[in-house]
């Protein structure tokens, strides 16, 4: 049996999006706010030189910076005023979901309702803050170091640099909550798929070039193509995979009649994780070799050994990638899915698992096989990862190719594109009920 919500979704056109006001409206919101985060990137930091520091940065494009960049929409290529883009406030979500699961105060906190998220919400506000200050003191010292793009070196470049990204930093914050309180939802996400998307034609322009003189054959851009495609369908088919517990409830009397008992499904995600994973394994990996670039011939002879073995395409940088990717796919599914609180709802709302014992039994069960499923989680990240991380290596495919950047693209957008389809379902469920009150008046 098909349910009215998929009958409704599978005659969702065109001429629906045309009747929603609201959520056109919630369109060009969206579209206008991610137009001034993208011309907030092409506004370089006071006080460089920007040429000098594209030069510089060309050097560094295979490093921790060239990761970054992809992320920030260029931002550090041109050293905008963008160019920390909202990673620190990334990390400090991140950090505060670490707490919660630590610290007795912030676990109250979260159990509170929305009293208590609004005040974990400014805790994460004040630690943005510090992160992106520490980051934009150590951009400024790094830019400062270079010994040519800073025109005028010294106290005053330090502040105004650190004052100007913390200040884009916390601005692209805001933006992001207005995108999602008054645009289509997801405003963090849209704003970095928003940068990887609007950098790709440069991408995929550099990349034929490359092929005109002769330095990437016809036949390997071909295969980067179709590595593409199909790491897009394998994306797009396993972030909708879903393993489906049943849950029943029992039967139930009101008054003098007996309801029979209903049956719903428990979703668990293949993928609970997201794309953290992969970002937290790059920046790990590609810290030292940027570092001991930014030291040239200061970091002896050891720093020059680990560089060279964290090199792109090296065994050792393989298999590190690979196993950082494996333990925060399981980390951050700890973090994100707590087993015991599900197993607590269900029981609340008297639904059980056949065949399990309703609380710890029905805990451990699902832990059981959220733990089975995050193994095929984590080999499903590790593989999109690591193929394009292959041809980056050897084929010197830009970054925009890689598969932190294609799981980023092709997740968001499916996320938005179920945002503004569960706006016109909502939209056509009040027609229906209108119709309905009307035919009703005219009986």
């Amino acid at each position: 049996m098909v349910s009215a919500a998929e009958q409704l979704a599978a005659n969702l056109n065109f001429s629906a999006l045309a009747k929603a006001e609201e959520l056109k409206k919630r369109i060009w919101f969206t579209v206008g706010a991610l137009i001034v985060y993208r011309f907030g990137t092409y506004i370089p930091l006071p006080g460089i030189d920007p040429s000098a520091w594209a030069q510089i940065f060309r050097t560094q494009a295979g490093g921790f910076l060239g990761m970054f960049n992809v992320f920030a929409g260029g931002g550090i290529d041109r050293m905008a005023i963008f160019a920390l883009n909202i990673m620190p406030y990334i990390s400090a979500s991140i950090i505060l979901q670490l707490m919660t699961t630590v610290s007795p105060t912030l676990e109250a906190l979260k159990k509170e309702g929305e009293q208590g998220r609004k005040t974990i919400n400014q805790y994460t506000r004040y630690l943005t803050v510090m992160l992106a200050a520490l980051q934009a003191y150590g951009i400024a010292i790094g830019l400062q170091g270079t010994g040519s793009v800073v025109s005028s070196p010294g106290y005053f470049f330090l502040i105004s640099t650190v004052i100007t990204l913390t200040g884009g930093t916390m601005f692209l914050m805001w933006l992001g909550e207005q995108i999602t309180s008054r645009g289509i939802g997801n405003g963090i996400s849209l704003i970095i798929l928003s940068g990887i998307v609007a950098e790709l034609p440069s991408a995929i322009a550099g990349t034929l070039e490359l092929g005109r003189q002769g330095a990437l054959s016809t036949g390997l851009i071909l295969i980067v193509i179709l590595m593409a495609v199909a790491v897009i369908a394998f994306i797009v088919f396993v972030e909708r995979a879903q393993r489906r517990l049943l849950i029943q409830y029992p039967k139930r009397q009101v008054g003098n009649r007996m309801f029979e008992g209903q049956s719903s499904h428990l979703p668990l995600k293949l993928n609970t994780s997201g794309v953290i994973p992969p970002i937290f394994a790059s920046s790990l990996l590609l810290l030292p070799t940027t570092v001991a670039n930014f030291n040239a011939g200061q970091g002896g002879e050891w720093l020059t050994f680990i560089t060279t073995q964290l090199g792109h395409g090296r065994p050792l940088f393989l298999a590190l990638y690979i196993g950082l990717i494996v333990f925060f796919a399981f980390f951050y599914t700890a973090i994100v899915f707590n087993p015991t609180e599900t197993a607590e709802n269900l029981k609340k709302h008297g639904g059980f698992i056949p065949g399990i014992r309703p609380g710890e039994r029905t805990a451990e069960y699902i832990d059981y096989v959220l733990t089975r499923i995050t193994v095929v989680g984590a080999g499903y990240l590790a593989i999109v990862c690591l193929i394009p991380e292959i041809l980056i290596s050897y084929a010197a495919v830009p970054f925009y190719f890689g598969g932190t950047s294609l799981l980023i693209v092709v997740s968001v957008t499916m996320d938005t594109v179920a945002q503004i389809q569960g706006y016109l379902l909502a939209h056509q469920y009040e027609g229906l009920i209108k119709r309905s009150k009307l035919r009703g008046r005219q009986r």
